[in-house]
């Protein structure tokens, strides 16, 4: 059966929303001084949380990249969707009781299982949908999780917490329920689009593995991953590394700090969206590799900056900047994936690559964390360094990636 222009577009934006829905984990650095202080528990025992949801993300997304053909994408996204709003749910719980441990269980476990379960779908759907636009639509999607964060710093989370007067279990509690009754709906659309999987190669499964172990593949994996930790070092943290420094210029007020943190994250995450789809677009016409280059190299610009300032306007800047490339990596990696491996590799493939942010996810956030609870006074600046040497090292690497050129029609 043929389908529409219309359906594939509504498949298109379906993703794009659910994405929309899963990106509010990205707004972790709204709650992360607020629960730290409530509870007692360190910065770095507070980021765990977050920590671990990405961590099961990665994980999750690369066993479900290669079981969409036998469970079917609408399944896992409807299953992995509700999961992540559960996480929310169990997350009401640990903080009513005051058990770390259950955070960790519910946000972390639970929530990024279904995060990783639903993330992957969406993307190998719309590729299927949209074999002549791959860097676009699939920009267009993962754009949805990057604004996911301005989705829950400006609305969702101000509202709840203004309506429950702080009661953190409450906000929590709430937002699952929120997050429960609207995601499905959105998932509901993500219908496969089936291939004639008997015509590749011969019939024959394609072995992943003899893809993945190869230098080229290793050197993206590498590369994703740092710009992962480099984004990572902000996402957890933004909030709380502003207001330091909105402290040390004058600002002391705690309403005032914790608003313009919320406004930092919903900024930011505008970017972090928008970078997906720009980087998504502009790699269809530069070619994928040169896109990272640039990329990277904006982001080791930004870092150096970071390191010699305190300045606050400037941070800001800086940290939307940062997730303007951070973002970007998501834009362009599926379609790098499905350009060099094929549409029937890139599911299992992608999955794996994924893994890359699960692993980010906790180096990140750590980083970070360790830095504020050991050297406050320069926390900011030892990470800056960290994330500096990673995307230095990536950009090095690839130099070593080959490349196919887009597609250009060539005048006689």
């Amino acid at each position: 059966m043929e389908v529409t222009t219309d359906q594939r577009w509504l498949v298109a934006v379906m993703g794009t929303l659910t994405h929309l829905g899963l990106g509010t984990v990205y707004a972790w650095s709204f709650f992360q001084k607020p629960i730290a202080a409530t509870y007692g528990w360190s910065n770095s025992e507070t980021a765990w949380a977050f920590c671990l949801s990405i961590l099961m993300l990665g994980i999750t997304a690369s066993w479900c990249g290669a079981k969409i053909e036998r469970f079917g994408a609408r399944k896992l996204a409807v299953t992995g969707v509700v999961l992540y709003a559960l996480g929310y749910i169990i997350s009401s719980f640990a903080l009513s009781s005051g058990s770390l441990f259950l955070l960790y269980f519910g946000f972390g476990i639970v929530g990024g299982i279904g995060l990783g379960m639903a993330y992957v779908t969406p993307v190998s759907v719309v590729l299927r949908y949209f074999p002549d636009k791959p860097g676009l639509v699939t920009g267009m999607v993962v754009m949805g999780f990057g604004l996911g964060a301005l989705v829950m710093s400006k609305v969702l989370a101000p509202f709840f917490v203004e309506f429950f007067d702080h009661n953190l279990p409450r906000v929590f509690l709430f937002m699952g329920i929120t997050l429960l009754l609207v995601l499905p709906v959105f998932a509901q659309f993500l219908k496969d689009k089936k291939t004639d999987n008997s015509t590749v190669l011969g019939g024959h499964k394609p072995d992943v593995f003899q893809h993945v172990l190869k230098p080229d593949y290793i050197i993206i994996w590498l590369v994703f991953t740092f710009n992962i930790i480099a984004g990572m070092i902000f996402i957890s943290f933004q909030s709380p590394l502003l207001q330091d420094l909105l402290k040390l210029s004058g600002v002391t007020e705690s309403a005032s700090l914790e608003a313009k943190g919320a406004t930092l994250i919903g900024v930011s995450a505008l970017f972090n969206g928008l970078g997906r789809f720009f980087w998504g677009s502009v790699s269809d016409k530069i070619g994928k590799i040169t896109a990272f280059k640039f990329i990277l190299l904006i982001e080791i610009l930004v870092f150096t900056v970071l390191i010699i300032t305190k300045n606050v306007t400037v941070f800001s800047a800086g940290v939307c900047m940062i997730l303007l490339c951070y973002g970007g990596g998501f834009g362009v990696i599926p379609s790098l994936i499905r350009e060099k491996y094929g549409t029937e590799l890139m599911p299992s493939i992608y999955g794996i690559t994924l893994i890359g942010w699960g692993i980010g996810g906790i180096f990140g956030p750590q980083i970070t964390a360790y830095m504020i609870d050991h050297f406050p006074e320069n926390s900011g600046m030892y990470s800056y360094y960290v994330g500096l040497g990673l995307l230095s090292l990536g950009l090095f690497l690839l130099f070593f990636v080959k490349q196919k050129m887009p597609y250009r029609i060539v005048g006689h």
